[in-house]
C-alpha cells in the first residue's frame, strides 16, 4: 500500500510540475531518474539503517552541544530567564541562531566553507543536468539562507536569463539555512530535519528540471563568486553576530504577526462559518496529505499544518504540530515534519524578491513576476520529500 501511494504521489507531483513546464519537450529524464534514485537511497540510509542512525545522532549531538554553548551566552545576558521559563521560545529557540551564525562566519573567514560549498556543488553538477552555478547556489543556500546566498553570486545576476534565475530562486526557497537548523531541532525530531535538508537539495533540481528545463552551454557554465570585502577577524565576528541577531528578531516579529493574524482569522471564520480558517484549509490540503502517506484518519489535521506553513511560515506550523503530536501517529509526524523543513511559503516570495532587488532592481522585478510559480515549485519539492519519507517510514 505504501508503495502504491508513493507511485501515486510521484505521478501527481510530476504532473503538477509538468503542467506549468516552460518547455515540455526539453525535460531531461535521465538526471531526474538519477536524483530520484539518490533521494530514495539517502532517505533509506538516514531513516532505516544503523549507519543512518549514527549520522543522525552525530549531527544532532553536535547541534545539541552548540545549543548548550549558546545557552551559556543567553543565560549570562538574560539572567537565567530561559531556565525559569519566562520567555522560552525566543530565548531557547531563536537566540541560539546568533551563535550558529558566528560559527558560519568563522568557517567562511578561514576559507573552509567556500571549499566545501564548491566541492559539493561540483559533485552535484555531475548528476543534476544543470550548470555549476545552479549546483553551487543550491549548496550555498543551505548554508547562508535564501537571501544572503545571492550576495555571493551578485557579479553574475545582471547576465542571468529568467530560466536560470528561476532555478537559483527555487533552490533558495526549497532549502533552509544552517543558522536555523538548531532552532528546528528544538521543535521537531532532528532526524527529520537532517533528512529534509538532504532530500530537498536534490528535490529542488528534480522539480526545476521539469518546470524549467534548459541546457547550459560551456560559455555560460561559469561561477563568479563575489569575494567579501577583507575584514579583520573581530570585524567579521561583529558582523555575523549582528546578522544572526537580526534573523532571530525578524523570525520573532513574523511569528508575532502571523500567529496573531491567524488567531483573528480563525475566530472570524468560526463565528461566520462554524469552522476555523485553518481547519477549512485542512480539508483543502487533505488529499495532498493522503497521497504522501498520511493515514486517512489524520489527513485533515496534517493538511491543516501543511496549509499553515504555506500561508505563514515553518515556525508557526512547527509550533502547531507540537500541540497535536501526541494525537498523531509517528508516521504522520515524520511525514509532516519533513514537509515543514523548507522556506516554501508566501512570505519567502517577498524575502527573495527583496534580496535580489537590493542587488539588481531589474532582476528583482523579474523574480516578483514569477513569484507564485516559484512558490508552486518549492511546495512540490516539499511534497516530494514528504512522499519519499512516507515510503520509508
Amino acid at each position: 500500500m505504501k508503495f502504491v501511494l508513493f507511485l501515486a504521489a510521484l505521478v501527481v507531483i510530476f504532473l503538477l510540475a509538468y503542467l506549468v513546464s516552460r518547455d515540455k519537450k526539453g525535460i531531461k529524464f535521465k538526471p531526474i531518474a538519477i536524483m530520484l534514485g539518490l533521494q530514495l537511497l539517502l532517505a533509506y540510509i538516514l531513516l532505516n539503517t544503523g549507519v543512518g542512525l549514527i549520522i543522525i545522532r552525530g549531527v544532532s549531538g553536535l547541534f545539541e552541544h552548540l545549543l548548550n554553548y549558546a545557552a551559556e551566552g543567553i543565560n549570562f545576558v538574560f539572567g537565567g530567564m530561559a531556565m525559569k521559563g519566562a520567555a522560552p521560545f525566543f530565548l531557547n529557540v531563536l537566540m541560539p541562531i546568533v551563535f550558529i551564525s558566528v560559527l558560519i562566519g568563522i568557517a567562511q573567514y578561514i576559507r573552509v566553507l567556500p571549499i566545501i560549498i564548491r566541492f559539493l556543488g561540483f559533485i552535484l553538477s555531475k548528476v543534476n543536468g544543470l550548470g555549476k552555478l545552479e549546483s553551487y547556489n543550491a549548496v550555498a543556500s543551505a548554508v547562508f539562507g535564501q537571501s544572503e546566498v545571492f550576495i555571493s553570486v551578485k557579479k553574475q545576476l545582471p547576465y542571468l536569463p529568467e530560466h536560470r534565475l528561476y532555478t537559483l530562486c527555487t533552490s533558495a526557497m526549497s532549502t533552509v539555512s544552517a543558522s536555523i537548523l538548531g532552532a528546528y531541532m528544538t521543535m521537531v525530531d532532528p532526524k527529520y530535519v537532517i533528512t529534509a535538508l538532504v532530500l530537498n537539495l536534490f528535490g529542488g533540481f528534480i522539480i526545476a528540471n521539469i518546470i524549467n528545463p534548459y541546457e547550459v552551454t560551456e560559455q555560460e557554465d561559469i561561477i563568479e563568486i563575489q569575494e567579501t570585502e577583507k575584514q579583520s577577524f573581530f570585524e567579521m565576528l561583529g558582523e555575523y553576530i549582528l546578522d544572526g541577531f537580526k534573523v532571530a528578531i525578524i523570525v520573532g516579529a513574523m511569528l508575532i504577526g502571523f500567529v496573531a493574524l491567524i488567531s483573528m482569522i480563525n475566530h472570524l471564520f468560526a463565528a461566520i462559518f462554524g469552522i476555523s480558517f485553518q481547519m477549512a484549509l485542512g480539508y483543502v490540503f487533505a488529499p495532498l496529505a493522503f497521497i504522501v502517506g498520511v493515514p486517512s484518519s489524520e489527513v485533515v489535521e496534517a493538511g491543516t499544518i501543511m496549509a499553515t506553513k504555506l500561508l505563514s511560515n515553518e515556525f508557526v506550523a512547527m509550533m502547531d504540530l507540537a500541540k497535536i503530536t501526541a494525537s498523531l501517529s509517528s508516521r504522520t509526524v515524520g511525514i509532516i515534519s519533513v514537509f515543514l523543513v523548507s522556506f516554501a511559503n508566501f512570505s519567502s516570495i517577498g524575502i527573495i524578491t527583496g534580496a535580489v532587488k537590493g542587488l539588481n532592481e531589474k532582476k528583482g522585478n523579474l523574480v516578483a513576476k514569477f513569484g507564485l510559480k516559484l512558490l508552486y515549485g518549492a511546495t512540490l519539492v516539499s511534497l516530494l520529500t514528504a512522499a519519499i519519507t512516507g515510503l520509508m517510514l
